[in-house]
């Protein structure tokens, strides 16, 4: 090997970097960018989830006259930095909210659950000779959430937040109550973490593949030519790019099929809901992706400058439309910007459907939203080949 032809080859190396200031800019932007991402998605926790609490209890009067209410103690020791919390008095018309999507859980205190702590507390000492009354007051002191359980983040987050404020307040207390807490599912019973994670990597994995197809296909017919001879032929721009929307649509749709069919055969998920719905809302986000590909595709001269949008076409994603974790697990000011990113309707209405069985009626905002993008995007890729057809 000849040293010196082999310096010569990187010297031009580096002097075609130099005279590329785009290349230059990504590889400095690109593992700052990544390293922020990572930063925040990774060192946030879930927060701000809202929930409504149902307390039916009346508080006991102890033998020294004091008028206590264990339910209210507890209620005051659960971090509201954790969950947004709401007071109603009709436990049926709280659930309603989670059916809704209004919030994730209800949690209910029952009647007399002060006094039936209470009476667990007496009963302690006794409990191996009146076993019965033991275990009856046992059983009527518990707290019970009712909540959506297909996240599985939230589901942990919010029991873990009502046992941490239990353990503290009966530490504060001085006392050892039997105090449980029931999970009962209105959404997602006995889900796992596959279950909510595979309509997620349904969405992601379709838009960034149609995103970066369209891209490097757009970028490849400019740089030979063909969309230059497309452009000179009574095809209009627009039914060119509806020609790719009607296309990747379909792709995207197969790609979700295939991947589901994967997921329900090997990992056997939880579907509750019809997944043509779903099918059609990964069809809508590939619409979306092809005409971003496209745009991305007129900032771009060659292959090598279309690649070099990959990081900023994952990383957003991967950080913010909740495909790997709840949105609530995002920090609180970066939140608004997940409703920039159209992924973030999609995972959404695909779990909304996939888990709770919701059906058109109550994911039409996402699918809207979806149907706002792809009209905007679709525009603006007709305006972008115009342009540089003029």
């Amino acid at each position: 090997m000849n040293l010196r032809r082999t310096f010569a080859v990187t010297k031009r190396v580096f002097r075609d970097i130099k005279n590329d200031k785009r290349t230059i800019a990504l590889m400095f932007i690109a593992p700052i960018f990544a390293m922020f991402v990572f930063g925040l998605a990774f060192s946030g926790d879930v927060e701000n989830v809202n929930v409504v609490i149902v307390n039916h209890d009346q508080g006991f009067q102890m033998p020294n006259g004091e008028n206590v209410s264990f339910s209210d103690k507890i209620i005051s020791n659960l971090d509201k930095k954790v969950l947004n919390i709401e007071y109603m008095n009709n436990e049926d018309k709280a659930v309603e909210k989670v059916e809704d999507g209004k919030a994730y859980a209800v949690i209910v205190f029952p009647e007399n659950f002060t006094q039936d702590a209470y009476m667990g507390i007496t009963n302690s000492g006794i409990a191996n000779s009146n076993s019965t009354q033991s275990s009856s007051s046992i059983n009527n002191t518990q707290i019970t959430i009712k909540g959506d359980e297909s996240v599985i983040n939230i589901k942990n987050t919010i029991l873990g937040t009502v046992g941490d404020a239990i353990t503290k307040t009966m530490k504060n207390e001085g006392i050892n109550s039997p105090i449980n807490v029931n999970s009962d599912a209105v959404y997602g019973k006995n889900a796992d973490f596959i279950d909510f994670f595979v309509p997620g990597i349904m969405a992601f994995v379709v838009y960034l593949l149609t995103t970066l197809l369209t891209l490097l296909a757009f970028v490849g017919e400019r740089t030979s030519g063909t969309l230059g001879r497309l452009l000179a032929t009574p095809l209009k721009e627009s039914e060119i790019v509806s020609g790719y929307a009607m296309a990747f649509g379909i792709i995207g749709t197969i790609q979700a099929a295939f991947l589901l069919t994967v997921a329900v055969l090997v990992f056997n998920i939880m579907i509750v809901g019809n997944v043509f719905l779903a099918f059609f809302v990964v069809a809508l986000l590939a619409v979306v992706s092809q005409a971003l590909g496209i745009l991305l595709s007129s900032l771009a001269k060659r292959e090598g400058q279309a690649v070099q949008f990959i990081p900023f076409i994952i990383l957003p994603v991967f950080l913010l439309s909740g495909v790997f974790w709840p949105v609530e697990a995002i920090p609180t000011w970066l939140r608004p910007l997940s409703y920039l990113v159209p992924p973030t309707y999609a995972v959404d209405a695909c779990r909304a459907v996939m888990l709770k069985g919701w059906g058109i009626l109550k994911i039409w905002p996402d699918i809207i939203a979806l149907v706002i993008f792809a009209a905007v995007f679709l525009i603006i890729a007709v305006w972008s080949l115009k342009r540089r057809k003029d």
